[in-house]
């Protein structure tokens, strides 16, 4: 190969991959949620994981509680059906998905956020499939999550027999 060829298609590559990164840092630096009147609106990417997104709103933000709900493509979703006498879920994991309903609460637990999500994914046969979600990684496109904040702080705790960890609540006088 000619020396001044070599030159060009080293330059064209080392442009593709200058290239390539910028667009990375860009897409990193994509802003992920914006407030709204009532919460948060959440704009989730490509290969996003959710549940951290989400974890890491309500701990940047101190949201004391709050619901949500949302839709969008799912690269992979883990959902959990809760086996009560072995006392722990048992996962099955889709790819591929879109997420038809997600819905949600925000709580905490020992200092740190305690999220609990259900949802219903289709898969390109219309297919659904849906329960309690463990693990949740936007695919090709967006999810759009509604946060809707609440003032009053809700915890979760571990309640037995059930090994279960369950929203509680302050009684009114």
């Amino acid at each position: 190969m000619h020396l001044s060829f070599r030159k060009i298609v080293f330059g064209a590559f080392l442009c593709m991959a200058v290239s390539v990164q910028a667009q990375q840092k860009n897409d990193n630096e994509k802003c992920r949620y914006t407030k709204t009147t009532y919460g948060y609106l959440m704009v989730l990417r490509e290969g996003d994981n959710v549940l951290s997104l989400i974890e890491n709103l309500a701990k940047e933000q101190q949201v004391p509680s709050a619901n949500f709900s949302g839709i969008g493509f799912a690269q992979e979703v883990t959902f959990g059906f809760y086996d009560f006498n072995q006392k722990k879920f048992n996962p099955k994991t889709f790819n591929k998905v879109e997420m038809g309903s997600l819905t949600g609460s925000i709580a905490w637990n020992e200092g740190k956020p305690s999220l609990h999500i259900h949802g219903v994914a289709t898969d390109d046969k219309f297919d659904a499939y849906g329960g309690h979600i463990l693990a949740l990684k936007v695919g090709t496109g967006s999810m759009e999550i509604y946060i809707t904040v609440n003032s009053e702080k809700l915890e979760r705790k571990i309640e037995q027999p059930l090994n279960a960890n369950v929203l509680q609540l302050p009684c009114i006088k």
